[in-house]
């Protein structure tokens, strides 16, 4: 008898966690004029973004630059497909 696992990070896909993107824009102490960006791909549970929160609190405890704006872009890697008509009214050969 084989015993089949499931692939923990499938596992998680189907728990709704996706590819998340977060674009950081920050200004430095020595260097306020100027505004910088840090950009972080990874995976997280939309809409809380519980890893994304993590960080960001890490940053405003632990870094000194001083965080203007954060962007986030999320797309789930599991979701309904479009299925569209290529070609009407004939076969594609």
């Amino acid at each position: 008898m084989t015993i089949k696992t499931v692939d923990p990070q499938f596992a998680r896909m189907l728990r709704g966690y996706g590819l998340t993107t977060a674009e950081v824009l920050y200004r430095m102490p020595d260097h306020p004029s100027f505004l910088q960006s840090f950009a972080w791909q990874f995976e997280d549970l939309a809409p809380e973004y519980p890893r994304l929160r993590r960080f960001l609190d890490h940053w405003e405890r632990e870094i000194e630059a001083a965080i203007h704006s954060v962007r986030i872009m999320h797309a789930g890697l599991i979701k309904p497909r479009e299925l569209r008509l290529v070609k009407d009214g004939g076969y594609l050969h």
